[in-house]
C-alpha cells in the first residue's frame, strides 16, 4: 500500500509540476495584489482621502455614467482605506463583454478608459492562476491540479505518517541526493498544513464554478445589454443606509447591479461581531431593481455553519485573515511546489539512472 501510495506521489508530481508551478507562484504574487497595483499604477490605483470622506454613491454612479457613455455598471468594488480606488465593472452596450475602470471615490473622477478585466498585469497573473488563460475550460485544468495538489498533501503526510521524528532534520554533509530528499521532507512536512488548506479551498471553488457553468448555464445565453436595467431614479444611498440599520453596522463592499433579467441590486460587504476568518463580502442586502424596495438580506451571523464555513474559505485560500504575518507565511508556501519540482525530479531521474546502467550491464552480448 505505501510503495503504491509513493508511485502516485511520484509520477502525479511530476506530471503537474508545471501547472502546479504555474498556480503556486501566481498565487504567491496575488497575496500583495494590491501592493503590487500601488507600486506600478499609482495614477490609477492609490487616491488620497480620509475614511468617512468617500463621495456618495448616487454622486459617483452619476458621474462614472456620464464618463462612460454606451457602458452600464455591471458590478463596482468598494474600498474606503483612504488609499484605494475603486474598481468599477462594465459592460458595453450591444456586446456580453466586461470592461474595468478605476474611480476616484473621494474626488469623483474616473481615472482610467474601459480595458478588458485581465488587461492589467496583476489581473493577467489572476486570470492565468485561475483559468490558465483560456477561459471556462481552464477551471478544468486548474481544478484538476488542485485536487492533486490535495492528494499530493495527504499522501506525502501517509507515506511519511512519523514526519514528527523529522521534523527539524536536515543533513547538510551528505551527498545531494540525500540532501534533496531531507528537503523535500522537510519542506512538506512544514508546508503541508497550509498547501492543504489552499488545495481544498481552490477544489471546492473550481468545482463550483464548472457546476455553475456546466449545469446552470450550459443551455442559456448570456443576455447581450442594450440599455439599464434598473430604475435609474432609485438611490443607492438610500439603499446603503437602510441596509445599514437593516443589518446593524452593515458596510458595503461590493455592488452588484442587474446585467440580466433576472437579476436585482444588491448589496455585499461586512458586519461587526464575526469571526476573523470572515470574508468582507460576507453578508447582502438585496433590492429590487425598479421600486428599490428591500426584498431579502443575508447576515453571516444568522447563517449556520456549514456556510459560514464556506464563506471563510476566501480568506484561507489568500491568506490575508490575520493581515501582514499571515500573508508573508501564504506567500513563502507559494513557492514550496518549485522546490518539490527540483527536488523531485532530481531524486527521480538519480534512481532512473543506476536501473539503466543495471539493464545495460546484464544484456546478453
Amino acid at each position: 500500500m505505501k510503495k503504491t501510495l509513493h508511485l502516485w506521489h511520484r509520477y502525479l508530481g511530476l506530471v503537474v509540476a508545471i501547472p502546479l508551478i504555474i498556480i503556486s507562484l501566481t498565487g504567491s504574487i496575488l497575496v500583495f495584489k494590491e501592493e503590487v497595483d500601488h507600486w506600478l499604477m499609482p495614477e490609477l490605483t492609490v487616491v488620497a482621502g480620509t475614511s468617512g470622506q468617500r463621495l456618495g454613491y448616487d454622486v459617483l454612479r452619476d458621474t462614472v455614467n456620464s464618463a462612460l457613455n454606451g457602458y452600464e455598471i455591471g458590478s463596482w468594488e468598494v474600498f474606503d482605506d483612504g488609499q484605494t480606488a475603486d474598481r468599477i465593472y462594465v459592460l458595453k452596450h450591444g456586446t456580453n463583454e466586461w470592461f474595468k475602470v478605476y474611480l476616484d471615490q473621494y474626488q469623483g473622477e474616473v481615472r482610467s478608459q474601459p480595458v478588458a478585466v485581465n488587461h492589467y498585469l496583476t489581473d493577467w497573473l489572476l486570470d492565468l492562476h485561475y483559468k490558465f488563460l483560456i477561459g471556462d475550460t481552464g477551471l478544468w485544468f486548474t481544478g484538476v491540479a488542485s485536487l492533486i495538489l490535495l492528494f499530493m498533501g495527504i499522501s506525502g503526510l501517509i507515506i511519511y505518517r512519523q514526519f514528527w521524528k523529522k521534523f527539524f532534520t536536515l543533513r547538510l554533509k551528505v551527498k545531494r541526493i540525500a540532501l534533496f530528499s531531507d528537503l523535500h521532507k522537510l519542506v512538506g512536512i512544514w508546508s503541508a498544513p497550509v498547501l492543504l488548506v489552499i488545495g481544498f479551498t481552490g477544489v471546492y471553488w473550481n468545482i463550483s464554478e464548472i457546476i455553475h457553468h456546466e449545469l446552470e448555464h450550459s443551455q442559456e445565453e448570456q443576455h447581450v445589454i442594450t440599455g439599464r436595467l434598473y430604475n435609474h431614479a432609485l438611490s443607492l444611498d438610500k439603499m446603503m443606509a437602510e441596509a445599514s440599520q437593516q443589518m446593524g453596522g452593515f458596510q458595503a463592499t461590493y455592488l452588484l447591479f442587474p446585467y440580466e433579467p433576472e437579476l436585482q441590486v444588491t448589496f455585499f460587504g461586512e458586519v461587526a461581531d464575526t469571526s476573523f476568518v470572515t470574508s468582507e463580502y460576507s453578508s447582502t442586502v438585496s433590492f429590487d431593481k425598479q421600486s428599490g424596495g428591500r426584498l431579502s438580506n443575508y447576515d453571516i451571523r444568522e447563517a449556520p455553519f456549514y456556510l459560514v464555513a464556506v464563506d471563510s474559505f476566501r480568506k484561507l485560500h489568500f491568506g490575508y485573515f490575520v493581515g501582514l504575518p499571515s500573508r508573508i507565511i501564504w506567500c513563502l508556501i507559494g513557492l514550496t511546489p518549485l522546490i518539490f519540482t527540483v527536488t523531485g525530479c532530481y531524486m527521480w531521474l538519480k534512481r532512473r539512472r543506476p536501473k539503466k546502467r543495471l539493464s545495460r550491464i546484464t544484456q546478453p552480448i
